[in-house]
């Protein structure tokens, strides 16, 4: 949407529609007074609940007269509109926001701010209000026409969310190389639709290939640029789970977010693990190590959580809390097609059908000792990774780790720690194999 400059001035010149938006920069003092917080919230959320558009912060919308914004004042602008978007608009909105220069009526480059607003994946409220644009307005949604697409968005989410277009992307947002790992020799030689195959790229409504949740999370270095909790979040700490934060000036010993594509997330993940817990050795038979956790069951819990965790609830993150005596893993989004937790062991049900693809074709490259496991990929299709969590953990500990639910919106895993002889036990710092 406009790309140039000339496309710009062009629709400038003819004023606000449904695909732009002007407004003009008041200063008051160190403050910007025009426009307030409110008016901007609800604006950008009118265009995401539509189809999208431009906001343009410099250009007056009645006179169409190109005013500018002060050099100097750019950064308190663009930190305003970044602002409203995380703390007034819920769910929080994710935009482009370009600083850039264009003539006014005396042809002097003066500088502006342009914000570019994809359709979202969600519907967003400001003020607890759902308005969208219509025409160069914004409009309060009849309430059959916000259940409407309320349940759109919704089932977009739930159904295959995994393959929806993620809005300001393309084939170039992925990486080459990330995509052509999983070439063979049976691939099409085509890029798009090699990449379209494997559901990391499809067309939007407009027919456009754009990049989808699973392609953004396999095949690009950092899948925080467009969903930015698409992380591990990983923290040891000192104390036991009952006493970790009785002293709170002393009570971690390690956090990372740990971040790339999905596989290099559960790499990282196991190795902050390895890292960080105890190994005591036995001498009965010769030196033989004996870990607070098995780490073959730890890899099948990071598999299952970056394959089931519900990626389109906004503000969630994978949580990894480490214990001197459990890991509590936090998995955001309920079970998958009604299920519970008594039935994990015994029934399959997948949420992200693309991503669970993905890992099955993606090989292990985990490297540390005691790690084990029979399988080339990832992922194994057949179901076995719970019983191998719980089997191998219990057989390790003497405990049957506990998967439950927190409400609607969390599944929780606790492994629990063997307790190796305290003057035997060694921190392992993550030496591969």
């Amino acid at each position: 949407m406009y790309q140039t400059t000339e496309e710009l001035l062009q629709a400038i010149r003819l004023g606000e529609d449904s695909s732009l938006e002007l407004k003009a920069v008041v200063f008051s003092g160190a403050k910007v007074k025009g426009p307030g917080r409110d008016e901007l919230a609800e604006e950008l959320a009118a265009f995401a609940n539509a189809k999208g558009g431009v906001l343009v912060l410099g250009v007056d919308d009645k006179t169409k007269d190109i005013l500018g914004i002060p050099a100097q004042r750019l950064e308190e602008v663009e930190t305003l509109i970044r602002d409203v978007a995380n703390d007034s608009i819920d769910p929080p909105l994710y935009l482009t926001i370009h600083r850039i220069e264009i003539p006014d009526a005396m042809a002097n480059p003066v500088a502006v701010i342009r914000v570019d607003i994809d359709r979202s994946l969600f519907v967003h409220a400001a003020r607890g209000k759902y308005q969208i644009r219509v025409g160069s307005s914004k409009r309060p949604m009849a309430a059959d026409y916000l259940a409407r697409l309320m349940q759109q968005r919704s089932q977009a989410r739930l159904i295959r969310f995994d393959e929806q277009v993620v809005p300001g992307t393309s084939i170039n947002t992925l990486s080459t190389k990330l995509v052509e790992r999983y070439r063979s020799e049976l691939s099409d030689p085509d890029l798009e639709t090699f990449a379209n195959k494997l559901a990391m790229v499809r067309p939007d409504t407009d027919g456009v290939m754009r990049a989808t949740v699973a392609g953004v999370l396999f095949a690009t270095e950092d899948p925080r640029d467009f969903l930015p909790n698409a992380f591990i979040q990983a923290v040891a700490y000192r104390g036991t789970f009952a006493n970790a934060f009785d002293d709170l000036s002393n009570y971690q010993s390690d956090a990372e977010d740990i971040r790339g594509p999905l596989d290099e997330q559960v790499i990282g993940a196991c190795q902050f693990v390895f890292r960080n817990m105890t190994v005591a050795g036995s001498k009965d038979l010769g030196r033989t190590d004996l870990p607070q956790y098995d780490l073959t069951a730890i890899f099948e819990a990071m598999v299952n959580a970056v394959a089931h965790r519900d990626y389109s609830m906004p503000g969630s993150k994978i949580r990894l809390r480490m214990f001197a005596d459990q890991i509590k893993l936090h998995i955001p989004g309920d079970l998958a097609n009604s299920m519970d937790v008594d039935a994990l062991p015994a029934r399959q049900a997948t949420r992200n059908e693309a991503i669970a693809s993905l890992l099955a074709k993606t090989p292990v490259r985990l490297a540390l000792r005691g790690f084990e496991t029979p399988r080339q990929f990832m992922m194994d299709r057949r179901g076995e990774g719970v019983n191998q969590i719980l089997l191998r953990s219990e057989r390790l500990s003497g405990r049957r780790p506990v998967y439950e639910t927190i409400g609607d919106g969390e599944l929780v895993l606790t492994i629990f720690a063997a307790n190796p002889t305290p003057k035997a036990a060694t921190k392992d710092r993550g030496d591969d194999a």
